[in-house]
């Protein structure tokens, strides 16, 4: 089901902004422990619902499945198998890496 609250936490599965089929869609992985991801995927909806873009979302507790993708610190975000953000950082912060990486898709 989607989920129409714009800040709110994730759902696994969910793909935000999923109705605007004409926006980019993005693939992301969330790794870290339940409380880490919670707050990183509520920051991540308010950070970006007003894109053009679309995720698919999942979250990944497992330990050796993120050492296994290069993943060094909880929380961290792996969009389209790439780290992309590694941290609890603010919401402006994630904002602002959404934004590039729709200007780097554009300029292609």
């Amino acid at each position: 089901m989607q989920n129409t609250k714009v800040c709110h936490t994730m759902d696994e599965g969910e793909v935000l902004n999923a109705a605007k089929t004409e926006y980019p869609l993005f693939s992301a992985v969330l790794y870290g422990d339940r409380v880490s991801t919670a707050k990183f995927s509520k920051r991540l909806s308010c950070a970006i619902k007003h894109l053009p873009l679309r995720v698919a979302f999942h979250y990944e507790y497992d330990t050796q499945k993120a050492l296994d993708a290069g993943v060094r610190k909880d929380p961290t975000l792996v969009l389209d198998g790439e780290i992309f953000i590694e941290g609890l950082v603010a919401a402006e912060e994630i904002t602002e890496a959404f934004e590039k990486r729709l200007k780097e898709e554009n300029a292609e």
